[in-house]
C-alpha cells in the first residue's frame, strides 16, 4: 500500500463524548480568554457599527447568574446605536429563580409592551436565557424573539455545569420546585422565534446543552468565544444585530457575511 496522508478531523468536526462537562482548561482560561473577546470586539468596532440598522422595537436583555446589568452594559449601547430601544431588566444581581425575580421579570416585560405598544424582543446571557424562554412561553403574544447567549437550557445533568455548587448555594433563595419548570420543560422548543448562541470553547457550560433542536423559526449559531466574554465578543453582537434586524414576522436563519465566514464554524438552521 502507498503512502496515505491522514488528516485530523477539526475540533468542531470530532466526536462529541459522554463527559460534557468543560475541561478544566477552558474553565481556568475563562477570565484571560473573555478579554480577549473584549480587545478583539474593540478592534473590529468600525466594521460592527455597519451591522443592519434596527427599527426601534423594545429589547429586554437579561444577565447571568450573579450577574447584574452592568454585566449586559457593553451589548446594549451597541444595540441602542443600531436604533433599539434596550433596556437592562433592573431586578439587582440575577440570583437565580427567587420570587422576587420570577415575578419582577414578568412585570418588566408587561410593562415595556404597555409602554411601547410593541412585541419584545429577549436577549438572555446564560441564566438569563433561561429566563428569557420561560417568559417566551408564559407571555408568547408579548414576546417577538428570543436570542440565547451560551444558555444550558437543555442541561440534563446539573454537574455538568460548572456553575452547579454557585446555583446550589443559592438554592435557599429560590422559589419553591412546583413555581420553577423541570429540566424537561426548560428544553422544550418555544413557542416564539428563537437563535441560540453557542461556542464549543465554552468553559462554564456544556456547550451541548446550548443548542435547539431543529425546527420552525429556531436555529443555533457557534461561535468562537469564552462564556464570559459573550456579552462583549465581536461574532456574537453581529448575530444579535442581524436577527433583532429583521422585520417582525419575517424571521429568516442566519447566514453568516461572506467576509466573516470564518468566525461563524457552524450552524444549524431551521429545519
Amino acid at each position: 500500500m502507498g503512502n496515505r496522508c491522514v488528516v485530523a478531523p477539526r475540533w468542531y468536526e470530532r466526536p462529541v463524548t459522554t463527559t460534557l462537562r468543560p475541561s478544566l482548561a477552558l474553565f481556568i482560561s475563562e477570565p484571560g480568554r473573555a478579554l480577549a473577546d473584549y480587545g478583539a470586539m474593540l478592534a473590529t468596532s468600525p466594521v460592527l457599527l455597519r451591522a443592519p440598522r434596527g427599527d426601534g422595537h423594545p429589547v429586554l436583555v437579561l444577565p447571568g447568574l450573579l450577574a447584574e446589568d452592568a454585566s449586559t452594559a457593553t451589548m446594549r449601547v451597541y444595540l441602542r446605536s443600531l436604533g433599539y430601544e434596550v433596556h437592562g431588566w433592573r431586578l439587582g444581581r440575577n440570583l437565580g429563580p427567587t420570587p422576587a425575580i420570577l415575578n419582577g421579570m414578568t412585570a418588566r416585560l408587561d410593562e415595556l409592551h404597555r409602554a411601547t405598544e410593541r412585541s419584545v424582543s429577549l436577549v438572555g446571557w446564560s441564566l438569563g436565557g433561561i429566563f428569557a424562554r420561560e417568559l417566551s412561553r408564559a407571555r408568547p403574544a408579548l414576546v417577538r424573539q428570543v436570542i440565547t447567549l451560551g444558555s444550558p437550557f437543555g442541561l440534563s445533568d446539573p454537574d455538568d455545569s460548572r456553575a452547579n455548587s454557585t446555583y446550589r448555594r443559592l438554592g435557599v433563595l429560590h422559589a419553591s420546585p412546583r413555581s420553577v419548570p423541570g429540566r424537561e420543560r426548560l428544553s422544550r422548543p418555544i413557542p416564539v422565534p428563537t437563535t441560540a448562541i453557542y461556542s464549543r470553547l465554552d468553559g462554564v457550560v456544556p456547550w451541548q446543552a446550548c443548542i435547539t433542536s431543529p425546527g420552525h423559526n429556531r436555529e443555533n449559531v457557534a461561535v468562537y468565544s469564552s462564556h464570559l466574554g459573550m456579552g462583549h465578543n465581536a461574532a456574537v453582537l453581529w448575530v444579535m444585530a442581524d436577527r433583532l434586524a429583521q422585520s417582525a414576522g419575517s424571521w429568516q436563519p442566519f447566514r453568516a457575511p461572506s467576509l466573516a465566514r470564518h468566525l461563524f464554524p457552524e450552524r444549524t438552521a431551521a429545519a
